[in-house]
């Protein structure tokens, strides 16, 4: 199942050492493109790209990762680091 695409989904599962992880904000910075999963959209696995307008969470760290805005202005947790600023 990791790494499977369907029709422009792809399914969200920790990938351990293949790219950056989004659990630690100093990594996430406004401008950087990122793929966030929404809450709606927890169940399925549908990633959303874009890039990150604000860092919401405050804590250093979050465990299913850090929550962010992006410019597009949706909301979601960051699963994957794609580029930095």
């Amino acid at each position: 199942m990791m790494g499977e695409v369907r029709v422009g989904v792809v399914r969200w599962r920790a990938r351990k050492g293949i790219s950056m992880s989004g659990t630690k904000r100093n990594r996430i910075r406004p401008g950087a493109e990122v793929q966030i999963v929404q809450k709606q959209h927890q169940r399925t696995g549908q990633l959303t790209r874009g890039i990150v307008q604000d860092v919401l969470t405050k804590s250093q760290t979050h465990p299913r990762g850090v929550k962010v805005r992006l410019e597009s202005g949706e909301v979601g947790r960051v699963t994957e680091i794609l580029s930095e600023e």
